[in-house]
């Protein structure tokens, strides 16, 4: 099947490998990261697994709350189905800063510090979702445009790997603003305006899932939105929060 790889008796969801992959390589990369902010490595991989635990749970109750009569009558199916939507991440948000601060972290050293990580762990996602196939770009003549099981024999534009190539750019450019040791929440900011702004962009040459007549954005650019806009409030204030 399209998105799978077989070892064995197992199968293997291609995106679930680079998912897995990349959180790993996000960890471990927090480990140096997390000097390079002065906090304590181990702090910072507990607080990351936390994070990964409570994105997991969080998700999982979203999608029993409002598919509960589901849930009851085929549990296994319902939570194998992908559920980290806008509000998972809202409420994840919500419960990491709570987690944070009851260890006494400085919040906006800990989003410095994740910032190279979560573009490196978006990196795998995006190459993951390439070489799976699902690739939902816009018809397109350029010449770098490819075929998608997805697509029905036209060419379109390959958003996953656009997607993929700005994380490894952004991972690269943030790593480096570490290493200069600037005010707190400053890479932190950048990572959110230049994360936000190329997924924005991004999302102008995928296909729209929002179908509606009148919607002026779609949900992932809604959130890009925010992302931008919570990251130039991180570098406006950043003077006040180091």
């Amino acid at each position: 099947m399209p998105g799978l790889v077989r070892l064995g008796p197992v199968r293997l969801s291609v995106y679930g490998v680079f998912a897995a992959v990349g959180l790993f390589a996000a960890l471990g990369l927090s480990l140096k990261t997390a000097g390079l902010v002065g906090l304590a490595s181990e702090q910072v991989w507990d607080a990351g697994l936390f994070a990964v635990v409570a994105a997991f749970v969080c998700s999982r109750l979203l999608l029993i709350a409002g598919n509960f009569s589901a849930f009851r009558q085929m549990p296994v199916t319902l939570l194998a189905l992908p559920s980290f939507t806008t509000l998972g991440m809202v409420l994840t948000g919500l419960v990491v800063v709570g987690y944070l601060r009851w260890k006494r972290l400085a919040v906006v050293r800990v989003l410095d510090a994740w910032a190279p990580c979560a573009a490196v762990l978006a990196a795998m996602l995006s190459l993951g979702k390439f070489l799976e196939g699902d690739d939902a770009g816009m018809p397109s003549g350029v010449p770098w445009a490819i075929k998608t099981p997805l697509s029905g024999g036209v060419r379109v534009h390959p958003v996953a790997m656009y997607g993929a190539i700005a994380a490894v750019v952004l991972a690269v450019v943030l790593m480096m603003l570490l290493r200069r040791g600037l005010r707190a929440g400053m890479v932190a900011g950048v990572g959110l305006v230049a994360g936000g702004a190329s997924g924005f962009l991004i999302d102008m040459v995928t296909q729209p899932v929002e179908m509606r007549t009148g919607a002026w954005l779609e949900p992932s650019q809604w959130l890009a939105v925010g992302a931008i806009l919570v990251g130039g409030l991180m570098l406006a204030f950043s003077k006040e929060i180091a």
